[in-house]
């Protein structure tokens, strides 16, 4: 496999695996006094649905390229507006908003782009 080829092959799982690390960190936030031991592990696995539903969707990006990017780029622009108005309506800024949508959402759009660039890079070379 050339260079490239291994690049666009490697590039969108490396980023997704970090982007679903980064929506993971977010699930530390049930961790807090007042609740027992077994409640706060019960709300940390459940704000880890989002986790696991992303992971699931890394693995039919990982054996079909083309329908994993495709969702991937569905679920972030489809996000983006539903965030967007959450995190508007508790901060009031447009700029913060967006800030908050490029952290989250924009990294899975990019990464189903990636996906789809990488399945097209190899149709185009089924040899490598």
């Amino acid at each position: 496999m050339k260079t490239s080829l291994k690049v666009f092959h490697w590039l969108p799982r490396i980023l997704c695996i970090v982007a679903i690390l980064f929506i993971s960190m977010f699930a530390l936030d049930s961790f807090e006094p007042g609740f027992t031991i077994w409640q706060q592990l019960a709300r940390f696995f459940i704000h880890l649905i989002p986790s696991y539903v992303l992971i699931a969707i890394l693995i039919i990006a990982w054996k079909w390229e083309k329908a994993g990017g495709i969702i991937f780029i569905i679920i972030g622009l489809a996000l983006s507006p539903v965030i967007f108005r959450k995190n508007y309506h508790m901060n009031h800024s447009v700029w913060i908003s967006l800030e908050i949508i490029l952290m989250i959402t924009v990294p899975f759009v990019l990464v189903g782009i990636l996906f789809l660039v990488s399945n097209s890079l190899k149709k185009k070379n089924p040899e490598a």
